[in-house]
């Protein structure tokens, strides 16, 4: 009997919401709201391809849940002021330590 490795929260969610790359930048941007990201940066901490990364980052721009800083490289931060995003952070903080159920 193969032991199955238990799914971490964030995997959960991503299964949850469907996946994709727009939830693995929006997760990552959340989870470090302090922090800037050059789009290199997001590539390399979510693993998705550059053109992806790009084509998310446009349409989180588009809903304003994402900052973009004017400098070279461009810099892009989640946007606390936005209303969805405070309540997508709130969801966030309180499952962050919730498990999976079997």
């Amino acid at each position: 009997m193969t032991k199955t490795r238990e799914r971490t929260i964030w995997e959960e969610l991503e299964l949850g919401f469907g996946g994709g790359g727009q939830f693995r930048v929006l997760l990552h941007l959340a989870l470090n709201p302090a922090q800037v990201f050059t789009k290199y940066a997001l590539v390399k901490a979510t693993g998705l391809r550059t053109p992806s990364v790009d084509s998310q980052l446009k349409a989180l721009l588009q809903l304003n849940w994402v900052k973009q800083y004017p400098f070279t490289p461009r810099t892009y931060q989640i946007n606390l002021k936005n209303e969805v995003v405070k309540h997508l952070l709130e969801f966030f903080e309180n499952i962050r330590y919730a498990r999976s159920s079997p």
